[in-house]
């Protein structure tokens, strides 16, 4: 085998798209149930339809060239966030206070989700080539100037390349790398995994009202329990949603996710209207659940965007087989999806320039 890719997250499929089409042999193995990572959705059980993103949702393609170069070659539509009307201030006053707000120039969504990067890039993979639910323990110096890959069942897989793509303080704490050097396991931990610790509300209507009364779904509480909200509809309307960010502290959220749910449509009546007491469908991503995404680190820390990091996780390791690819080590937009496509970009082209005929691509 050419290339393993330890996890199946945006930037791990990034890698291994370019890869495989300069002909590299590559599996890629995931220790949870899905690919996708940070990216998953909420769906509709009776059509499969995807409802809403539980992960990331914004993209500024015209601000993040690399995004738009690989929309354009995936077949990636996006819109504009819908914006229209007037934003709702909350628990600065005794009541709400309806001002307008001016968006995010750029700001936009992807149609069908950002899953459908991820569709995108597995559609043309020999589905034998992804293994889910299976756990990296360790990654060692393997037979024949090899790297030897470690599953906790007792499974060992050699590959010429290794690509590590899950985010760097789960890698530092969870896999066994005895080649790891000091200052590459200390900037690992140095760097916060982006949004692992948030929550993300997500309420489906049968219409969106909000739009009806002259309101842009947006809401900024310094209360909470949705610290934030927007119109989350899909580009045609439909479905109607609006999504949060919860600001409660996953101790607190945790603790009494009924008290949770209540609080969060008591503060969406309060802004929005009575109709929205009434959902059709009403989710909580909490993030912080996920041990596979979330550090202990990321626990006891306040949550922080990353820098960009330092070279060492750029660099080649184990005698130049095994690299790194996760949002956080790109060079640019680390933590976004821009940043995920970059590092897996990167990587597989730095790993093609690494083989005697090896010529860097892209996806133009």
């Amino acid at each position: 085998m050419d290339v393993l890719v330890i996890g199946a997250g945006l930037s791990g499929m990034t890698a291994a798209h370019v890869l495989r089409e300069r002909g590299a042999d590559v599996l890629l193995i995931e220790a949870d149930a899905q690919v996708g990572g940070r990216i998953r959705s909420l769906r509709d059980q009776r059509t499969n339809r995807t409802l809403a993103d539980l992960g990331p949702t914004w993209v500024w393609p015209k601000y993040q060239p690399t995004f738009a170069k690989w929309a354009n070659s995936l077949g990636i539509e996006t819109f504009e966030q819908f914006n229209q009307g007037g934003a709702v201030v909350h628990g600065y006053s005794p009541k709400p206070i309806r001002q307008t707000l001016p968006g995010q120039d750029g700001m936009t969504r992807i149609v069908g989700g950002p899953t459908s990067l991820i569709k995108a890039l597995c559609k043309p993979m020999d589905p034998a080539c992804i293994r889910t639910a299976t756990n990296v323990a360790g990654i060692r110096e393997g037979t024949a100037k090899k790297v030897s890959v470690h599953i906790d069942t007792g499974e060992k897989i050699e590959a010429d390349h290794v690509v590590i793509s899950v985010p760097l303080r789960i890698a530092a704490a969870n896999l066994e790398m005895p080649w790891a050097s000091p200052e590459l396991l200390d900037a690992m931990r140095r760097a916060p995994t982006w949004m692992s610790t948030h929550a993300k509300a997500v309420v489906i209507y049968n219409k969106p009202f909000w739009r009806n009364r002259g309101l842009a779904g947006r809401i900024v509480s310094r209360t909470g329990p949705l610290v934030e909200a927007h119109d989350h509809s899909g580009v045609d309307g439909t479905p109607a949603a609006i999504f949060g960010f919860v600001g409660w502290s996953p101790a607190i959220r945790q603790s009494d996710p009924e008290r949770l749910r209540k609080a969060i449509l008591r503060q969406l009546v309060e802004c929005l209207g009575q109709a929205a007491a009434k959902p059709e469908e009403f989710f909580i991503q909490d993030w912080a659940k996920n041990r596979k995404i979330v550090s202990d680190l990321d626990l006891s820390e306040p949550a922080s965007h990353p820098n960009v990091g330092p070279e060492v996780l750029r660099q080649a390791h184990l005698g130049g087989s095994v690299r790194f690819s996760v949002s956080e080590t790109s060079k640019i937009s680390p933590g976004l999806i821009e940043g995920a496509l970059a590092a897996g970009e990167q990587t597989a082209k730095q790993l093609l320039a690494d083989e005697p005929d090896g010529t860097q691509t892209s996806p133009e």
